[in-house]
């Protein structure tokens, strides 16, 4: 068991003299010039780190077939460091360029948010203006509409007003000519009662006359006729 741990100290051992050999041979990594490229870029170092993890896992099941499992697996480890070393080195740059492209577009935005701040505030405070002098523009129309309606009410009550006096003038006059065309009818009525009271009574006053006539007569006939028989009577008395 102790053996074993040596061993594997040792492995580690090796393997980070041997990541520090690598990394100093290692080339320059590449640079991105353009955020396409840095994404490119770190898409591939996933794609490395991918292929090198699979690859060292391979390698070291093959290993442990092998008789020199120890020079094998310090081989696969090698090869494995060297990709990752190769990915880190690419991951940096991309990553790097992506973090000052982040920075430069905030300072940017910040900077043009700061350059355009009196703009915008120019812009607030005419838009607030316009719209307060909107507002007022409707206070003001609200207030004429408001008295607008206000006089149509007040001149649709005048004229109800004046269509009813219309009216009643005219149910007065209708009444007053109802009322004349009633007297004179019953002046006319009155005249004609009259009239017939008169012609009856000049009838029955000339019916009296002839009656008193015809008695008259009578009665004289009646004296004739009684004288002329005392007269008759005479002779036949002596």
């Amino acid at each position: 068991m102790h053996i074993r741990s040596l061993l594997v100290r040792s492995f580690f051992a090796a393997s980070l003299l041997v990541s520090q050999s690598l990394l100093a041979q290692t080339p320059a990594a590449e640079v991105p010039q353009t955020l396409e490229q840095a994404a490119a870029q770190r898409e591939r170092v996933v794609h490395m780190r991918e292929a090198a993890e699979k690859r060292l896992l391979e390698e070291q099941d093959a290993c442990y077939r092998k008789f020199l499992v120890n020079s094998c697996l310090e081989d696969a480890k090698k090869r494995y460091t060297k990709s990752m070393i190769e990915a880190r080195n690419l991951d940096i740059p991309a990553r790097e360029f992506q973090r000052e492209a982040k920075r430069s577009d905030v300072e940017a935005k910040e900077a043009k948010r700061a350059a355009e701040l009196p703009q915008r505030q120019a812009e607030q405070k005419e838009e607030g203006e316009i719209y307060r002098a909107e507002e007022a523009a409707k206070a003001v129309e609200r207030q004429k509409n408001i008295a607008a309606k206000a006089q149509q009410a007040a001149e649709g009550r005048q004229k109800l007003a004046a269509e009813q006096a219309k009216r009643q003038v005219e149910q007065e006059k209708r009444a007053k000519r109802d009322a004349e065309l009633a007297a004179k009818k019953a002046a006319r009525a009155a005249e004609e009662s009259q009239k017939a009271a008169a012609e009856q009574a000049r009838r029955q006053s000339e019916q009296e006359k002839h009656d008193k006539k015809v008695a008259e007569r009578a009665a004289k006939k009646a004296a004739r006729a009684a004288e002329q028989a005392e007269t008759a009577a005479a002779p036949a008395k002596q």
